[in-house]
């Protein structure tokens, strides 16, 4: 049983009406979520808490991650005119405010009686105990003078930087600044933004003299796909890097006059989770198995996201480790990507580390008998060294389909099942081989596990296995990562 103070309230402005009488607690299965049961706060009388009186303002909840607010006015409006809409993301909710109550209650009515969807998923309606939509400070006053825009992206296909955004602004309007906040929750909505550094997260266009945040340590680290940002030069950018392949479906293709006008990045980063932490390239990784896991299981899949440098666990708290990658985009990648997985039972916090390097110190014995301290700067299983190698790899995130290869010829799928067998980890249910090239030396294919958890575990515990076979000169090197595809 999962209990959720986000299932339990309405909305944020409803809080107060849930805190006034007393209330008992009823458990009923949660419709959005089979096998997943909420707690129903209801007062001593017995009656549903959501049971309130009509108001122009409606509460919308079951709501898809990618829904927007053009959705929900576009599923609504034959309901009546709405005034305003306020998304609620993280809690895959919103409020949408009618003009008035009749259009309200035709929303909660028709939706109390059949189904309604919006953006392909069923929502729920009741009315909210607030009777208007707290607008923004002058936010119905379009003479106002607050010039800010605020701009929430969700499962960018590339990491969100200051070019990014003047790229898509500026041609509407002349940009003066732009700041992105990383960070959960509700942010305040300034009427000037304050830049002290230009960079790839804050830059003042009316003052190019500020000076650029350094990025990196040390020695140059090569960004995945080619140099990022674009080297800048005092006036422009320079020349332009690589471009990241682009999914094979027609609205990405690029034709060659699209390509001078745009700009080079690696894949995503996952904004939401920064939590206010400045761009490190060491992830804090928590919630790993305390004798399952260790430096080299930890590399096996951090990999698919960036190079590692140094994996270490920290003493001090049981369960933790620090992950050097190659650059804080690789890290980005893997908390977008790894972060709330469950690996061996457990579900890992992945987040950008205070620490901007690994230092070995305190090494001490892991439960497994392995160093709690492990170097991969020189390891070759490491798949973004260079530009060309790191254009072969797919960022996918976890599934249940693995693609394999770097596999004899001779491994039939009965070994591989008895290779999952021998280190505890869940066999797969489908197997496919693609067709090889006579003259090839390898073959590879896809194997689909029952669940995405049992796949993670799988290429935690095999990926980079040695694979021995009779008369052999050297071993071969197995590689797993996610596939594209959904099922076999």
């Amino acid at each position: 049983i999962r209990m959720s103070t986000t299932d339990i309230r309405a909305d944020h402005e409803e809080q107060e009406e849930y805190t006034r009488a007393p209330k008992r607690l009823k458990t009923e299965r949660y419709e959005e979520r089979p096998g997943i049961y909420a707690v129903t706060l209801s007062q001593d009388s017995g009656e549903d808490l959501h049971r309130l009186s009509p108001s122009p303002v409606v509460h919308v909840r079951g709501l898809c991650e990618a829904v927007v607010e053009a959705d929900l006015i576009d599923a609504l409006q034959n309901f009546g005119s709405i005034c305003y809409v306020m998304m609620m993301p993280f809690k895959r909710q919103a409020l949408v405010e009618f003009s008035d109550v009749e259009s309200a209650n035709q929303c909660v009515s028709c939706g109390a009686k059949k189904t309604v969807y919006i953006a392909g998923q069923q929502a729920y309606f009741n009315y909210s105990t607030s009777k208007r939509i707290t607008r923004p400070t002058n936010a119905d006053d379009p003479n106002s003078g607050n010039k800010v825009l605020l701009l929430s992206i969700q499962n960018p296909l590339y990491p969100i930087t200051t070019d990014v955004l003047y790229k898509v602004c500026n041609p509407i309007g002349n940009v003066l600044r732009i700041v992105i906040f990383k960070r959960n929750g509700i942010q305040a909505m300034p009427t000037r933004l304050n830049v002290i550094k230009n960079d790839n997260e804050s830059w003042d266009y009316t003052k190019p003299y500020l000076a650029r945040r350094e990025r990196g340590k040390g020695r140059q680290r090569q960004a995945i796909l080619g140099e990022h940002p674009l080297s800048y030069s005092d006036n422009n950018y320079g020349p332009l890097g690589s471009l990241l392949p682009l999914p094979g479906n027609g609205r990405y293709k690029l034709t060659s006059m699209d390509v001078p006008d745009m700009v080079s990045y690696p894949l995503p980063q996952s904004s939401s989770l920064y939590c206010g932490q400045p761009p490190s390239s060491v992830a804090m990784v928590s919630g790993l198995h305390s004798t399952k896991m260790n430096c080299t299981r930890i590399f096996n899949l951090f990999c698919l996201y960036g190079n590692i440098e140094k994996v270490k666990f920290m003493k001090s708290v049981p369960g933790t480790a620090l992950v050097e990658m190659g650059d804080e985009y690789a890290v980005d990648r893997a908390i977008t990507h790894l972060n709330s997985i469950k690996v061996f039972g457990k579900r890992l916090n992945v987040c950008v580390s205070k620490q901007h390097a690994v230092i070995p110190s305190q090494v001490f014995e892991l439960e497994d008998g392995s160093s709690s301290y492990k170097d991969f700067a020189m390891t070759r299983n490491n798949r973004f060294s260079s530009v060309g190698q790191a254009s072969k790899n797919i960022i996918q995130p976890p599934s249940a389909v693995l693609h394999y290869y770097n596999v004899p010829p001779c491994i039939s799928q009965d070994y591989l099942l008895k290779l999952c067998t021998e280190h505890n980890v869940p066999g797969f249910d489908k197997f496919k081989v693609f067709d090889a090239k006579p003259a090839s030396k390898t073959i590879s294919g896809l194997l689909e596990f029952e669940s995405k958890t049992d796949a993670v575990e799988a290429l935690t515990v095999l990926n980079h296995y040695q694979i021995r076979i009779p008369n052999g000169s050297n071993p071969y090197t197995l590689k797993l990562c996610f596939s594209t595809s959904s099922h076999l």
